[in-house]
């Protein structure tokens, strides 16, 4: 009994791909542009996107010059978009912007590419430079339409970025502590406080700074110990002065209590 269901919903299924794949090569056989166009819509508003980019995409030549030219087009971009192609959907929203500038969609085509570029933008691991464009194009959206309904979407797309760049270079000079780059470390933080000067990340900031100077001082050579010694303590001075009750100060404490160690060491040397 059951091998009959299932046999005969499989034959079913195989029917209703069959009558669908039919009535697709139907669609696409038409000679009437019209009847596309309204299939392409249905398909893409059923979000069967790979169906309706190719009607898009004839259809495109087709209404060329003429007044359906931005409808098709508008719909053509968005259907990049949907099927997550960010930059050639960008393009295709910016040439939008660019050829239908009177359009009632231009502005809102302008924003998606955009947007298109900061959905492109990879995770902090990566390397950024589409993070650096998507910034780009954001604040140039920003510069051109300042009284649009979209500044606030793009002002917290710019902020995400960011923090984006801001995580990366963390990630950058925490990986030169923990493979004992500790002087490219300082150095990477150091650069980190210059370019993210309101980060809310600082206190771990002067902690891994102060781990990083506190590893180099107790690694250098001789004739460098000694000031690296201090200059660590210093670093460690401004971590307790700036976060009295942080949460890294009773280990960063202990290690300077070695610090201390180690200079009378050598001031009684």
């Amino acid at each position: 009994m059951f091998k009959r269901y299932l046999h005969s919903l499989l034959t079913l299924s195989l029917v209703l791909v069959l009558t669908a794949c039919g009535e697709y090569q139907k669609v696409l056989k038409s000679t009437d542009n019209a009847y596309k166009l309204e299939k392409a819509i249905e398909y893409y508003d059923n979000e069967e996107y790979t169906k309706a980019l190719p009607l898009f995409e004839e259809l495109m030549n087709v209404y060329r010059g003429s007044t359906k030219a931005p409808e098709v087009y508008y719909y053509y971009a968005y259907t990049h978009y949907a099927e997550a192609k960010y930059l050639l959907a960008a393009y295709h929203f910016k040439n939008f912007a660019k050829t239908f500038a009177g359009n009632e969609h231009a502005e809102e085509c302008a924003f998606m590419s955009a947007k298109c570029y900061y959905l492109d933008s990879p995770r902090p691991t990566l390397e950024q430079s589409n993070t650096y464009k998507a910034m780009e194009e954001l604040q140039l959206f920003i510069n051109t339409h300042p009284g649009s309904k979209y500044i606030d979407e793009c002002n917290e797309l710019m902020k995400n970025l960011r923090t984006k760049l801001e995580t990366k270079s963390l990630l950058i000079a925490k990986n030169y502590y923990e493979v004992g780059s500790y002087q490219a470390s300082i150095v990477a933080y150091n650069n980190t406080l210059n370019e993210f000067p309101d980060t809310k990340r600082k206190e771990e900031i002067y902690y891994y700074q102060f781990l990083a100077s506190f590893e180099l001082a107790k690694n250098s050579v001789e004739e460098k110990k000694l000031q690296r010694l201090k200059e660590a303590a210093v670093v460690y001075s401004a971590l307790k002065r700036a976060y009295p009750e942080s949460q890294y100060l009773e280990e960063a404490s202990k290690l300077n209590n070695e610090l201390t160690e180690m200079i009378e060491k050598f001031n009684n040397a």
